[in-house]
């Protein structure tokens, strides 16, 4: 992946539909050529928005968005040359596979041979190359999604915009999606600007991704620092899982803090977003960063387990906290020692792992 420039710059990016709400609030955003770059985000945060506002379905209200350094916020859609992808795949049911995939190219008025051999070449690329001349109903949904990738990639365009596109698919299906498109990102090098709700997905496939909440982007990030270091509650509790407590800071010293729990048990943490003595605040660590304690130490604090859970891979432990929400604790299936439901034990937050939010 090549970062020398910005192939798209959002800058002070608005939209609104009814003049009052902001459904996108001040958006600057750069997307680098040839990245994968997830938006992730729930219901409504902006994300599919800032997505249709890109591949000009939608206008900005205010703001700019430029390809290479050229606006395009005035560009019709079918002048900006993207590739789009969308859940429900789009495909014409009476045409063939072959002629679906065709349809961008006759569009742009190639010659028969030429779009032949660009056909070819897609189908291929997708892994459906003896099935150009069956029908859509003809094809499984992976077969189908597979199609519209072809079709999106067909005329080489410099950007594929994406909107949930393994959404529709079974949870087997999806993950062997992903990883089938995060090959093919690496093979073409083309940019991919892909829209989920999915903190999974979003994770597996991409090389950056793009936090949004209440139509602005919370963070945008490499996948290891969005999970490790999250800037603020949100994404904390957004992208993977995390064991929350709830405390109040009673000593601060630089980039650190101590806070203590409502039962007076004090942990020290890593101070995200400057908190100050006396703030109310929550403490976020990952499930797997918790170890089980011989006993009571520093930054430990005490916990009944309420249930263990079997994963497969791991066992997850669910521990009741007096007067916290229930923490959650991810430990390997071979591990040494193993509690019983209703026992209480000591469970140690490393310092370098628990992260303070005020």
């Amino acid at each position: 992946m090549t970062k020398n420039h910005a192939l798209v710059s959002f800058t002070g990016v608005q939209k609104t539909y009814d003049g009052i709400n902001l459904v996108v609030r001040d958006l600057n955003l750069d997307i680098q050529q040839g990245e994968f770059l997830s938006l992730l985000g729930p219901s409504g945060s902006g994300k599919t928005t800032t997505l249709m506002m890109l591949a000009g379905f939608e206008s900005p209200t205010a703001g700019e968005i430029s390809l290479n350094g050229v606006p395009i916020t005035r560009t019709p859609p079918h002048k900006r040359n993207f590739g789009m992808v969308f859940q429900n795949y789009a495909l014409f049911p009476h045409m063939t596979v072959a002629d679906n995939i065709a349809y961008p190219l006759t569009v742009r008025k190639l010659s028969t041979s030429e779009r032949e051999a660009k056909v070819a070449r897609a189908l291929d690329m997708v892994q459906l190359g003896r099935m150009g001349a069956r029908y859509p109903s003809q094809l499984s949904g992976g077969q189908q999604q597979r199609v519209a990738l072809a079709r999106a990639l067909v005329f080489d365009p410099q950007l594929v915009l994406m909107d949930e596109p393994l959404g529709a698919l079974d949870k087997q299906l999806r993950e062997h999606m992903q990883i089938e498109l995060k090959a093919l990102h690496r093979r073409l090098g083309v940019t991919f600007v892909y829209v989920t709700h999915d903190q999974t997905e979003a994770l597996t496939m991409s090389d950056r991704v793009a936090v949004f909440n209440d139509g602005a982007i919370q963070q945008v990030d490499v996948v290891n620092s969005l999970y490790e270091t999250p800037l603020n509650r949100f994404v904390a509790g957004f992208v993977g899982d995390s064991t929350v407590l709830h405390a109040e800071v009673v000593y601060v010293d630089g980039d650190t803090c101590e806070v203590r729990l409502p039962n007076g048990v004090q942990l020290r943490g890593i101070n995200v977003n400057a908190a100050e003595v006396g703030d109310a605040v929550q403490c976020g660590t990952r499930p797997e960063r918790l170890q089980i304690a011989p006993a009571p130490a520093a930054n430990t604090f005490e916990t009944k387990v309420a249930d263990i859970m079997y994963f497969g891979d791991h066992l997850r432990l669910r521990c009741e906290v007096p007067g916290q929400p229930d923490a959650t604790i991810k430990m390997p299936l071979a591990h040494h020692q193993l509690p019983e439901l209703g026992q209480t034990i000591q469970v140690h937050a490393p310092e370098e792992h628990l992260r303070v939010y005020r």
